[in-house]
């Protein structure tokens, strides 16, 4: 048996993933039209065995330029491949990288879509009331992945580097992400009683009042809006109100243009892959979010909360809501993105651990981020690069 790796178009990539129960939104050929500034392939791995060769892997492969040497790039394959992470990677993963390295990757970056431990909610709330617990890795999991301990193991003894930084935020995906189970032990689907008995009397008390209030929630999709121009209002609507955040919270907002790229990308490749949520008061828009979906996977993707009205509640709405449509589409987790491993309760980023909590759900560790230089000269330049422009 050996592994070789070829180009796939978009539809066999994308009818490799749809025969999956899930993959990462960052692995669909879809995102690869999402993110233009970056060159994209989609890459199959076939296992040969007996004259037969058979489709056992996918990636989506982004490709960063070298400054000044455009003809070198930074392999990234975020949250991927897609495959079978119980097999050796020493089947693949030698291929793969020499195939790279062919075509002129001086390295690659890789985030292996594979869970290491999990807590629960209530070991997250007692390590932040606990002034002796600053992180999470102070608190034993509730459970371990063999596959993750061996998947990090492999890694490390074929020379990968873990790029994951101590507040587990990188140039690319967290390492940690907080994630709500929408199915129980037995593979069962959870029901919204469930789901809500799971959270706490704040997030279920805050829930109620934005139903009492009389706060509103719409979907909106393209192929729903009822026209293009109509919809182009509604995500105009939320990215007015996202830089009103952006402002608030302090971060670097997105352009409209990013979001209109996104939205058409990805609603052409799956009507129902991503929807935009709006909750309204009084006509007012207090809060709206972005869902994405793929297969059994739902993500919280984007977020904005108006500074007034913050009293209704929009944002506890809004995230039931999704939690809701997630539960109806048959979706297994619902994921609410990244958080950092810090339990400090003096920490800034513990608020927004708190707010994520609240919802019942479990902390989870990826294996993260990890290189491996190909060309170690223009490996080591461009990491200069990048630390400088960072500082």
């Amino acid at each position: 048996m050996s592994v070789s790796v070829r180009v796939l178009s978009s539809e066999e990539h994308l009818a490799f993933i749809r025969s999956r129960p899930s993959a990462s939104f960052l692995q669909t050929p879809a995102w690869a039209r999402v993110k233009t500034e970056w060159r994209a392939e989609s890459l199959g791995l076939f296992e040969e065995a007996n004259g037969a060769q058979t489709l056992i892997g996918a990636t989506l492969v982004l490709h960063r330029p070298v400054p000044k040497l455009r003809k070198y790039t930074l392999a990234y394959l975020p949250e991927g491949p897609t495959l079978d992470w119980g097999r050796p990677l020493s089947e693949w993963i030698d291929p793969l990288t020499a195939h790279l390295k062919k075509n002129g990757a001086f390295g690659v970056r890789m985030g292996p879509p594979v869970p290491t431990a999990t807590w629960s909610a209530d070991q997250v709330k007692q390590g932040i009331a606990d002034e002796a617990v600053q992180r999470l890795g102070q608190i034993p999991p509730t459970q371990r992945s063999d596959i993750g301990a061996r998947v990090v193991s492999q890694l490390r003894s074929a020379g990968w580097r873990l790029q994951s930084p101590e507040d587990g935020f990188g140039a690319g995906q967290p390492q940690y992400t907080f994630e709500i189970p929408l199915t129980d032990a037995d593979g069962n689907a959870r029901t919204e009683d469930d789901v809500l008995k799971g959270m706490n009397q704040l997030w279920r008390r805050n829930i109620k009042k934005a139903d009492k209030e009389g706060v509103e929630v719409t979907v909106v999709t393209p192929a729903s809006a009822g026209s293009d121009a109509a919809f182009q209002e509604h995500l105009a609507a939320f990215h007015d109100l996202y830089v009103h955040t952006a402002e608030r919270d302090h971060f670097t907002p997105r352009p409209l243009s990013y979001f209109r790229t996104m939205f058409a990308a990805m609603s052409a490749e799956e009507p129902d892959r991503i929807s935009l949520f709006l909750a309204r008061h009084e006509g007012d828009l207090v809060a709206a979010t972005i869902l994405v979906r793929v297969g059994g996977h739902a993500w919280y993707s984007y977020g904005a909360s108006s500074t007034e009205k913050r009293d209704v509640r929009g944002s506890n709405a809004l995230q039931w809501a999704m939690i809701r449509s997630s539960l109806a589409a048959g979706c297994h987790v619902y994921d609410l993105r990244g958080i950092t491993p810090t339990l400090d309760a003096e920490d800034s980023h513990v608020g927004l651990i708190q707010f994520k909590v609240g919802t019942g759900g479990q902390a989870v560790e990826y294996v993260g981020e990890w290189d491996l230089p190909l060309r170690p000269a223009i490996y080591k330049a461009f990491d200069l690069y990048m630390t400088r422009r960072a500082r």
